[in-house]
């Protein structure tokens, strides 16, 4: 059973993304470093979708061994996955709106640790990549979202590290701001397909596939 796969690798990637998210909000508060702080909190984020995928998949492993449960087991990982996209939405329009509110009254960074910070998260959501990777065919709503959730953590990383680079070598700092937008409008759309899909897997309205075996 592929869900039971699906299952471990999340739970390792909570894990993983847990532990670095206290990491970085201990050394956040200690170093009163407000870039491994806000780092830490969005990492929060994901650990919130995650861990909902992962416990998605428990629910289903339980719901199948149960006679009381006669319902279709593939929409609590359709539900779970739409509910995280939802906290997607939320993660990339925080991010839009703190990039914007940057514009407005820049702040003073302090480049080296904002890059390492940034470096570290990019690490560990590789490594989170790497391990929810899944054959296509075996794709579902949940696991797709949790997929979803460590790249685009990955890609606010990279765009981080990229534009602070920029700012710091050439000093311009609104280059990073730029760049965070331009992740937050990409995540927002990966967010949207998302929420469609597993939508309209949630209102039964996948293509001509509403006579499936599931019903009897």
């Amino acid at each position: 059973m592929h869900q039971h796969k699906h299952e471990r690798k999340t739970f390792w990637v909570v894990l993983l993304t847990a532990i670095t998210m206290a990491v970085e909000i201990f050394y956040g508060l200690s170093t009163k470093s407000m870039a491994l702080l806000a780092d830490g909190i969005h990492m929060g984020s994901h650990v919130l979708a995650i861990g909902l995928s992962w416990m998605a998949y428990i629910f289903v492993r339980k719901a199948s061994k149960s006679k009381k449960f006669t319902g279709n087991s593939d929409k609590i990982l359709s539900l779970s996955g739409y509910s995280s996209g939802l906290i997607l939405l939320l993660f990339a329009i925080v991010i839009m709106i703190e990039a914007l509110e940057r514009i407005y009254n820049p702040q003073e960074i302090v480049y080296k640790e904002a890059i390492l910070v940034a470096i570290i998260g990019l690490v560990v959501n590789v490594a989170s990549a790497f391990l929810l990777h899944h054959d296509h065919e075996h794709s579902d709503h949940n696991i797709r979202a949790a997929y979803l959730h460590v790249i685009a953590d990955a890609l606010t990383s990279l765009s981080a590290i990229l534009g602070l680079t920029a700012a710091m070598l050439w000093d311009i700092p609104f280059i990073d701001t730029i760049a965070a937008i331009i992740s937050s409008l990409v995540i927002i759309k990966w967010s949207v397909g998302l929420l469609k899909d597993s939508g309209a897997s949630l209102l039964d309205m996948e293509k001509g596939e509403h006579h499936d075996h599931h019903h009897h």
